[in-house]
């Protein structure tokens, strides 16, 4: 099965985000029409796309973005730091929650032919590898509790949705750690990966990190998820798939590969008093190599890329607006 996005009318919920700029580039030059729904302001939207900002937790606007809509990518969500998640889990988990049940409830209304969410990592216990039919006969880690369970119960709206209306064209993404261009480089509720570059780059030196840097971590690309999750799109994948590399690197590893970019470079700083989190996580990627999806970017490639992205664009990017307040009111 193959699906034509030329003159489709396509929600992408978060399509200003980092997946979201790729994904849409993508879908634009497959002529679909595109609606932009999300809370930040226009400045990252192309000329070419309709933009609706709303705030997504409220039904009433999800139906009004749904409105004589095709297709949905459901990308709309937070992200926060270990230490953010654990301080503020409502924040995390209310919102999560709102999204993924009023949009997917709002498309079933505005009868929207094809559905795709967006879960996490998150969902998984802790395990050296993740596998997609492993997840129901476990529990999320305590570490991604909040966030875990919030995207669980999407998940679980799909099969429902399945059971009782049929709506089978409903696709569900698991992606790793994803970084890349247009990030969250704010080190109080970003990841790791924009974090170090926003922290080497502004010059903090020593460069603290916490943990010892054993700890394992998948990373995919943001143009390599957002090309998966078309592919999932286009060949109607109903089971679950993760989004990933495969490959799993320690933060040691991450550190010192960033470093080897900078100058001057920073001394690092390992805080073992700090929590590193699980261990490992690492996602099997055999089911999406079997549709032909593959993460294409090295890593290296795709720290370098970032690096020198948020350096052309820092002075933006650490004076816009943060869309994360809001969630705090």
């Amino acid at each position: 099965m193959s699906v034509d996005f030329k003159s489709k009318n396509i929600l992408v919920t978060g399509g200003t985000g980092m997946i979201g700029i790729p994904l849409v580039e993508i879908l634009l030059n497959k002529g679909a029409k595109i609606r932009i729904a999300s809370l930040d302001d226009a400045s990252r939207v192309p000329s070419e796309c309709e933009f609706v900002r709303t705030d997504l937790r409220f039904f009433d606007q999800c139906l009004n973005a749904c409105r004589d809509i095709d297709y949905v990518f459901n990308l709309v969500g937070i992200k926060g730091s270990p230490e953010m998640t654990s301080k503020q889990p409502a924040t995390f988990f209310v919102p999560t929650l709102q999204f993924s049940i009023n949009m997917m409830e709002a498309a079933r209304r505005q009868k929207v032919e094809k559905y795709l969410f967006t879960s996490s990592v998150g969902v998984y216990a802790p395990a050296d590898v993740f596998y997609e039919d492993d997840l129901w006969k476990t529990f999320p880690s305590p570490n991604d509790k909040f966030a875990g369970w919030a995207k669980r119960m999407g998940e679980l709206q799909v099969e429902a949705y399945r059971i009782e209306y049929g709506w089978n064209d409903i696709y569900i993404v698991r992606p790793a750690n994803v970084y890349g261009p247009w990030d969250n480089f704010d080190p109080q509720n970003s990841m790791v990966i924009p974090s170090l570059i926003k922290r080497a780059v502004d010059g903090e030196n020593p460069l603290n990190i916490w943990g010892d840097g054993s700890a394992i971590r998948d990373f995919i690309h943001s143009r390599d998820c957002a090309l998966g999750m078309i592919e999932v799109f286009e060949q109607g994948i109903t089971k679950p798939i993760n989004l990933a590399s495969g490959n799993g690197v320690s933060i040691r590893q991450i550190v010192e590969t960033l470093v080897q970019m900078i100058e001057p470079k920073p001394k690092i700083v390992w805080d073992k008093s700090k929590p590193s989190g699980d261990f490992s996580r690492v996602m099997d990627t055999t089911r999406a190599k079997s549709y032909g999806i593959e993460s294409r970017i090295s890593l290296e490639d795709g720290i370098r890329e970032t690096l020198e992205w948020y350096m052309a664009n820092k002075k933006n990017v650490n004076n816009r607006y943060n869309p994360f307040k809001e969630f705090k009111r």
